[in-house]
């Protein structure tokens, strides 16, 4: 795993934060949740390659 993927998620992390608490602010619960929502999306579809290649090499290790 790359460190710099470690930061982009830090960096998605603390710029959801900040927005979501300026739309709570705001009155705008729902865009806070859909922001929030979409955080995680992008920082899944980052990840989905190394999850992959974790259960491919789980899949090697026991040979099923």
């Amino acid at each position: 795993m790359d460190v710099n993927l470690i930061f982009r998620i830090a960096a998605v992390g603390i710029l959801v934060s900040v927005i979501c608490q300026v739309l709570k602010h705001s009155g705008r619960d729902e865009q806070a949740f859909l922001t929030s929502l979409a955080g995680l999306v992008l920082v899944l579809f980052w990840i989905l390659p190394y999850i992959y290649d974790l259960f491919e090499t789980m899949k090697k290790l026991f040979a099923l």
